[in-house]
C-alpha cells in the first residue's frame, strides 16, 4: 500500500473508534461490558465499510522454481531405417527421457522432425524429408527469450530448409548425438541434377549434373543418361581421395515434344554398400511454341531488367527490348509491353491496331497521359506534374484469373505522377492504390478483355523494387516472378474464358507434395464457392482409378495426392452441378531423397556443436552426455517471485464480517431491551 492508502486507514480508524464511543459513551451513565461489546462491534462495521469504501490493494508475494528446459529432439526421417539405426535411435532416446536426475533439474520436453516438428513421445521413422532447420526456427518459438542445451538425436542428414548450422541460436548448446554407421564406405552418388523444366523442339538443352564420392582409393566410374532402352551421353569419370567431386555439362536434343523423362546413372566396377543413389530421373517437357514479347522502352529504367529476368523464367518466354524507333515489324511478337508510353510510341500503337496484339501499358513520371487518353478506351487520365508514391492494396474479388497475394501490402511504393484516374465498365481490377495508407479505390494495376483484345494496365513505375521486396522477405523471387508470369500468361492467351480452370505440374518426384488446385466460375464468370468439384486419378499402367473430393480454400479448391507410387497417371477434374471437366496428365518420378545417404553427416553435426559450442557423442556415450548435463553449472534453476495484488473489496469474508458485526450488534440491544 502508498502512504496515501495508509493514511486513509488510519483516519478510517479515528473515525470509526471516534463514532462508536459518541454513539455509546458520549453522556453514558453506565459503561457496562454490553455497552463495550455493543461499542466494538459499532467500532467493526463502520471501520469495516471504510474499508471497502477506500479499496486498498493488498500485495502477497510468493516464490516460485523454475526448470531450465532441455528439448530432446530426435530425427523421425526414413533415413534412419535406411542407416540401421532405429532401434538404437529408439534406446537413446527411451533412456535419456526416462533419467530421474534429469528430471529433477531439467523441464524434459520431447520432440521429433521429419519435414515438420512437432510434440512426440513415439516414433515412427517414415518421414519422407528431413528439415532440422524447422527444428531451430521452431525451438527459438517456444522457448523465446530463454537460455536452453537441446539435445539432438539425428543422422544431420538434411533434405530440405536452410542450412541447419547457422539456424541455431547460437547462445544456447546444442549437443548432437550422432546415429548410424559412421564407418566410410565406397561410395558413388548423383547428388544434383540441374535442368530447366522447359525445353524447345528441334533444339538442345543443358544438363548439369553434381556427381559425388566417398572413399579411400582411386575409382573410374562410367556416367550416362538414358531414354528408355536408348543411350543419349556416356563418359568416364575418374575419382581419388584427393578428388571427390565432379560436375558434368551435357547437352541433349529436344526431339520429342511432351514429357520426356530421362535417367541418370553413375556405376563402377567396385561393390557399393548403397546403389540407390547411383541413378536419378528428371523430366523436361518439350514444347513447340514459344511467346515473343517486346519490351518498348524510350528510357533507361531498372524496371525494363527487372520485368525481362521476371518474364524469362519461364523458358517459354523470350523477351526483346525495343526502343519505339527501332520497332521495324510488330508480326512476329505475342505480347507488347509498353513501358511509360509518349508521342514516340505512335506509331507503334498505329500498327498494333490492325493486329491487335495484347498490350502491357506501364505508367510513370514520364508518361504522356494526354496521348495515353487518346490511345486506349479502357481509363480516363486526369493527371497533374505533382509526384506521388502509391502503395497497393490486394482485391481478394479479382477473378480473371487465378493468383495469390504474395505481400502486395508490403510492397515499396509505385510513383507516379497525382491525379484522378477513372476505369470504364470492362476493367477488372486487381491492386488499388492508396496514399500513406489512406486508402483511394483507384486502379494501381488492371486487366481489360473487350472484343477479343486483352490488356494489362499497372499505374506507378519502381515495379523492381517489389521483386527486390519478394526477394528479402521470401529468400526467392518466384513468388513475384510467377505473378509476373501469369499477367502474361493472360496477355499471351486470346482463349476464350473457362468456367473450370486446374492447375497442376507435368511431373512430381515422389515424397514431394503433390497438390492440384483449381478453381470453377459461373456464367458471370464469378468464382463460384458452391461449386463441388471431383478429381478421378488413374494410374495408366494398372488401370487402377482413385477419387477425391477437391477441398475449398479461401481462393481456390485443392486436392492432395500425396503417396501416389511412382508412375503414369492420367486424371479428371469435373464439376458435379455442371458436368464441366478438365483432363489432363502427369508424372511421378521414383526418387526417395532419405535413401541417399551412406552414413551420417558427422563434420555437419561437429561444425553445429562447435558453433553453438556444445559437442557432439555417440550413442555409447549417453551417460557421458547425461553427466555434461548434470554437472554444468550454468544449468540452474532460476526462482522467480510471484506478486498477486488483490483489491480488499474482492475479499467477501471482509462483507459476511460486516454482516455479522451488525446483525450481532442488533441482537444484543434487543435482548437487552435497548431499542
Amino acid at each position: 500500500m502508498n502512504n496515501s492508502t495508509i493514511v486513509l486507514v488510519l483516519l478510517s480508524v479515528v473515525i470509526a473508534g471516534g463514532l462508536s464511543y459518541f454513539q455509546y459513551f458520549f453522556k453514558a451513565k453506565s459503561r457496562s461490558n454490553t455497552t463495550k461489546l455493543l461499542a466494538f462491534l459499532r467500532f467493526l462495521t463502520i471501520f469495516g465499510l471504510l474499508l471497502l469504501l477506500i479499496n486498498p490493494i493488498v500485495s502477497r508475494s510468493t516464490f516460485e522454481t523454475i526448470k531450465m528446459p532441455l528439448p530432446i529432439v530426435v530425427d523421425n526421417s526414413s533415413s534412419i531405417v535406411d542407416l540401421k539405426a532405429n532401434q538404437i535411435t529408439q534406446e537413446v532416446y527411451e533412456k535419456l527421457a526416462s533419467n530421474s536426475d534429469l528430471k529433477n533439474k531439467f523441464e524434459v520436453q520431447t520432440y521429433r522432425f521429419d519435414s515438420e516438428f512437432q510434440s512426440a513421445e513415439a516414433f515412427d521413422f517414415k518421414g519422407k524429408q528431413t528439415n532440422l532447420d524447422a527444428v531451430a526456427e521452431n525451438l527459438k518459438s517456444i522457448y523465446k527469450n530463454r537460455s536452453f542445451p537441446t539435445v539432438l538425436i539425428s543422422d544431420g542428414n538434411q533434405t530440405t530448409g536452410s542450412d541447419y548450422v547457422f539456424s541455431f541460436d547460437a547462445i544456447n548448446k546444442v549437443y548432437p548425438l550422432v546415429v548410424g554407421d559412421t564407418t566410410m564406405y565406397l561410395d558413388l552418388k548423383i547428388n544434383q541434377i540441374n535442368v530447366n523444366k522447359y525445353a524447345f523442339h528441334k533444339n538442345k538443352f543443358p544438363v548439369e549434373v553434381f556427381l559425388q564420392y566417398a572413399g579411400t582409393k582411386s575409382v573410374t566410374a562410367k556416367f550416362s543418361i538414358t531414354q528408355g532402352n536408348e543411350v543419349l551421353t556416356s563418359q568416364s569419370v575418374s575419382f581419388s581421395p584427393s578428388k571427390k567431386s565432379e560436375v558434368i555439362n551435357v547437352l541433349l536434343p529436344a526431339d520429342k515434344s511432351g514429357l520426356q523423362i530421362y535417367n541418370a546413372k553413375i556405376s563402377s566396377s567396385e561393390t557399393e554398400k548403397n546403389t540407390y543413389n547411383n541413378s536419378k530421373k528428371f523430366a523436361v517437357e518439350v514444347i513447340d511454341q514459344k511467346s515473343e514479347i517486346a519490351l518498348i522502352s524510350a528510357i533507361n529504367h531498372p524496371d525494363l531488367g527487372a520485368l525481362k529476368r521476371a518474364i524469362e523464367t519461364n523458358a517459354q518466354r523470350k523477351v526483346t527490348i525495343l526502343k519505339p524507333n527501332q520497332v521495324n515489324s510488330l508480326n512476329n511478337y505475342n505480347v507488347l509491353i509498353l513501358y511509360q508510353p509518349t508521342a514516340e510510341f505512335k506509331s507503334v500503337l498505329e500498327a498494333n491496331k490492325k493486329l491487335k496484339i495484347n498490350t502491357f501499358i506501364l505508367t510513370g513520371n514520364k508518361t504522356d497521359f494526354g496521348f495515353l487518353n487518346q490511345q486506349q478506351a479502357d481509363f480516363e487520365f486526369k493527371m497533374s506534374s505533382q509526384k506521388e508514391d502509391y502503395l497497393a492494396n490486394f482485391n481478394s474479388d479479382f477473378n480473371v484469373f487465378a493468383t495469390e497475394n504474395i505481400g502486395f501490402e508490403n510492397f515499396p511504393p509505385l510513383e507516379n505522377p497525382y491525379g484522378t484516374i477513372t476505369a470504364k465498365p470492362n476493367v477488372s481490377v486487381l491492386l488499388t492504390s492508396s496514399i500513406r495508407n489512406v486508402a483511394t479505390n483507384a486502379p494501381l494495376l488492371a486487366f481489360s478483355d473487350t472484343a477479343g483484345k486483352r490488356s494489362a494496365y499497372l499505374f506507378g513505375e519502381n515495379i523492381w523494387k517489389w521483386r527486390a521486396e519478394s526477394f528479402v522477405s521470401k529468400k526467392s523471387f518466384e513468388a513475384f516472378d510467377v505473378f509476373i508470369d501469369k499477367t502474361i500468361q493472360f496477355l499471351a492467351s486470346n482463349d476464350s474464358k473457362k468456367s473450370l480452370i486446374v492447375n497442376h505440374e507435368r511431373f512430381y518426384n515422389s515424397g514431394d507434395a503433390l497438390e492440384i488446385t483449381a478453381q470453377y466460375f459461373n456464367k458471370n464468370y464469378e468464382l463460384d464457392e458452391k461449386a463441388r468439384l471431383t478429381i478421378a486419378v488413374t494410374n495408366t499402367k494398372t488401370k487402377q482409378v482413385k477419387k477425391y473430393d477437391l477441398l475449398k480454400t479461401t481462393s481456390n479448391f485443392k486436392v492432395n495426392l500425396d503417396g501416389l507410387a511412382p508412375g503414369s497417371y492420367s486424371f479428371t477434374v469435373k464439376e458435379l452441378n455442371s458436368n464441366a471437366s478438365y483432363s489432363s496428365t502427369f508424372e511421378v518420378i521414383d526418387f526417395d531423397i532419405e535413401k541417399q545417404f551412406v552414413n551420417p553427416d558427422v563434420a555437419k553435426l561437429k561444425q553445429l556443436a562447435s558453433q553453438t559450442k556444445g559437442a557432439v557423442y555417440v550413442p555409447n556415450q549417453v551417460d557421458a552426455l547425461i553427466k555434461a548435463l548434470l554437472d554444468n553449472p550454468d544449468y540452474k534453476e532460476v526462482q522467480k517471485a510471484v506478486v498477486q495484488k488483490t483489491p480488499l473489496i474482492d475479499w467477501y469474508w471482509l462483507l459476511v464480517l460486516i454482516a455479522i458485526t451488525l446483525a450481532s450488534e442488533w441482537f444484543i440491544r434487543k435482548y437487552n431491551g435497548l431499542l
